[in-house]
């Protein structure tokens, strides 16, 4: 499942795959922040030059 939600599969869908009856079990149990994710995520901001 964590798969699916990396390849950006939506929430709702990785959830009926899985069967869960409420979709924020599954963003709890499957939905992980890796490393590259929050670098990437860091990355995309523009902070000036003020820092």
């Amino acid at each position: 499942m964590s798969l699916l939600l990396d390849l950006s599969t939506p929430s709702h869908v990785v959830q009926a795959i899985a069967r869960h009856a409420d979709v924020d079990v599954t963003m709890t149990i499957y939905a992980h922040t890796d490393l590259d994710a929050m670098r990437q995520a860091l990355d995309a901001i523009d902070w000036g030059d003020d820092l």
